[in-house]
């Protein structure tokens, strides 16, 4: 019985990662916040798909539960899927310490505190997968949104590090890094269409990534051709920029 591992499946990604894995029959682990609205998501995929899912009330920053939560899975999942995220409010994050400790610790400490307990296993049995949503502003410090993108910038470093131990392990760590991403609570972006995805898409994307064991990931070619630039830009220029 193969169980794959969401956190954060109450995000639309989370949602649609469950539906594809579902689909392929993959039974679920699910966890977030106040899990239990998605009961009825929940028996539909059991329905529909006749697999077996497992709902777990978990706090990615309540770091001492992780042990405990991670023990309580009889059967240990083949997979995990970190897709928990937080965006602070742009307006009150930099005089508000909650904001920005919130930001760090959803989008990076859980993170850490987390896949740290579940890698070990998996490195261990040699075995095992693992996918981290990151995002494009964490490739470089932009003046709008760096309490958020210095976040993402420490995962994908993090992820980066746990891919290069793992290897030998034959365990895979894909960095999802994202662009703009459409959902249903916020349907319109007058962003041109190549720059924005939908969650559907980019589930997709992913699951096709995780079993071909790609390593990096953008959520489409325009945004690794921009964060390319963006990159080799001299930071004389770059400060300048008003991104």
């Amino acid at each position: 019985m193969k169980y794959v591992l969401i956190i954060g499946a109450k995000s639309e990604l989370g949602i649609e990662l469950a539906k594809l894995y579902a689909s392929n029959q993959y039974n679920l682990y699910l966890a977030g916040r106040s899990i239990n609205d998605m009961r009825d998501e929940a028996d539909y995929l059991e329905r529909t798909f006749s697999i077996k899912v497992t709902l777990f009330n978990l706090d990615v920053t309540d770091f001492v539960s992780h042990q405990k939560f991670y023990e309580s899975m009889t059967i240990k999942p083949i997979g995990v899927i970190y897709a928990a995220g937080y965006y602070p409010d742009p307006l009150s994050v930099m005089t508000s310490w909650k904001e920005s400790a919130n930001a760090i610790n959803v989008n990076y400490a859980g993170a850490v505190s987390l896949l740290n307990i579940i890698s070990e296993e998996f490195y261990q049995y040699k075995s095992g997968f693992i996918v981290g949503i990151a995002s494009v502003s964490g490739v470089r410090g932009r003046a709008k949104n760096y309490i958020y993108g210095s976040s993402k910038a420490a995962l994908i470093t993090y992820l980066s590090g746990l891919r290069n131990k793992l290897d030998k392990s034959k365990v895979d760590v894909l960095t999802v890094i994202s662009g703009y991403v459409q959902t249903k609570k916020n349907p319109k972006n007058r962003l041109p269409k190549l720059l924005v995805i939908d969650s559907k898409q980019l589930a997709k994307k992913i699951f096709m990534a995780q079993q071909e064991k790609k390593s990096i990931i953008y959520s489409s070619y325009i945004w690794r051709i921009i964060m390319f630039i963006i990159k080799i830009l001299p930071e004389s220029l770059f400060k300048k920029l008003n991104i």
